[in-house]
């Protein structure tokens, strides 16, 4: 038995800094925000006016939830924590996009071993600015204090978010046809995945975050922490465009290009990527160069310059890029897809190159990524 009384406080919990959290993290909260909205923050449960969606002909919830793995590592390191909530807005609510549904609200979790309240309300002050810009409600989330199971200074962030479709304008492998055409969107930069591998190349390289990189133009830790492109609002009005029947579309996460390109791909088809189109960041070829980081694994881990795909007619390609690029992302044409019978029939399939077929558990289309990139 204790011979001194033990609270929650000295257990490692303090309920007042998580308090101060809140009330830091208010004014940010309340501008991501939707008129369907209901309540506000510090409720049990956030609370969101659905009667649109009982008008809708067939409405299909779409859910997606994502972290930002080891990323985050990053940011504690720099003791930077204002951008780290684009990065997990962006692996939650883009993955939504994809199907075509316009993400609603979202949710969030941090848990850390100690709450430092402005520590936690710079985190969600980017939450709730990228879900301000990517036009969705932050309506509830919740900070846990693990002491004893997570360093004072380390956290972890998470979040979930849901969204809405009609049944007849859901998008995927079932609207894809043979020659169709697929444009890149590109990315920021190396947006939320692959941080194992490049955190261990940088420690094996022994460089610090605070290292100029004269090919970044800034520091080593400034480019890593470029916060993930948030891509929802583009592609939901690229959707909505007259003249374009966007087909498919695939976010470039965990995996790499051509296996999630190969997920939203209806089985028999083939799609061609090629290099010689794009030339990736200067932040990808540091990596694999400081590494040796052999290219199949480099293009298996990181995006390599693509944070977006879509599958468009090929009467359609030149407008999705044009409009893409009015709204700021490059886009440019990167392959095309064929029937995978006519795709060997007319020797669109390179000898010798690896054919990726469907990826986490689906069974999707071919992809088949061939070519170099142009010098820098």
């Amino acid at each position: 038995m204790s011979e001194t009384p033990i609270t929650y406080a000295s257990a490692g919990v303090d309920v007042e800094a998580g308090d101060k959290a809140v009330e830091l993290m208010k004014e940010s909260v309340r501008r991501a925000t939707r008129p369907e909205v209901l309540g506000g923050l510090g409720g049990f449960a956030g609370m969101f006016d659905a009667s649109a969606i009982a008008r809708m002909t067939r409405p299909i919830l779409a859910t997606s939830t994502d972290g930002v793995g080891t990323k985050v590592a990053v940011a504690q390191a720099l003791d930077k924590h204002d951008t780290i909530g684009f990065d997990l807005v962006g692996m939650v609510v883009d993955d939504i996009v994809v199907c075509g549904a316009e993400p609603l609200f979202m949710t969030d979790y941090i848990a850390t071993g100690k709450v430092v309240p402005e520590r936690i309300a710079a985190i969600v002050g980017g939450i709730a600015r990228a879900c301000e810009e990517a036009g969705v409600a932050l309506v509830g989330g919740e900070t846990a204090e693990h002491p004893g199971l997570l360093e004072p200074d380390e956290y972890d962030v998470a979040g979930a978010a849901t969204g809405v479709v009609e049944y007849a304008a859901v998008l995927g492998p079932q609207r894809v046809a043979d020659g169709d055409v697929v444009v890149a969107l590109a990315s920021s930069g190396l947006h939320s995945n692959g941080f194992s591998l490049v955190r261990r190349v940088i420690e094996s390289a022994g460089w610090q975050l605070d290292r100029h990189v004269d090919d970044f133009g800034r520091t080593l830790g400034e480019e890593l922490l470029e916060p993930t492109r948030i891509y929802t609002r583009p592609l939901l009005e690229l959707i909505a465009e007259d003249g374009v029947d966007v087909h498919a579309l695939s976010h470039v996460t965990g995996g790499g290009l051509a296996a999630n390109l190969a997920r939203v791909l209806p089985t028999g088809t083939f799609a061609r990527l090629d290099r010689s189109t794009w030339t990736p960041p200067a932040v990808f070829r540091t990596v694999q160069d400081l590494g040796r980081v052999p290219e199949a694994d480099v293009e298996r881990t990181l995006n390599q310059g693509i944070g977006f795909v879509a599958v468009v007619p090929e009467a359609h390609a030149d407008r999705a890029i044009e409009l893409s690029e009015a709204r700021g992302i490059r886009a440019w044409r990167l392959g095309e897809v064929a029937l995978e019978e006519r795709a060997y029939a007319g020797g669109l399939v390179a000898p010798g190159v690896e054919v990726v077929r469907g990826a986490k558990g689906v069974d999707g289309g071919a992809v088949q990524v061939v070519g170099q990139h142009p010098t820098a």
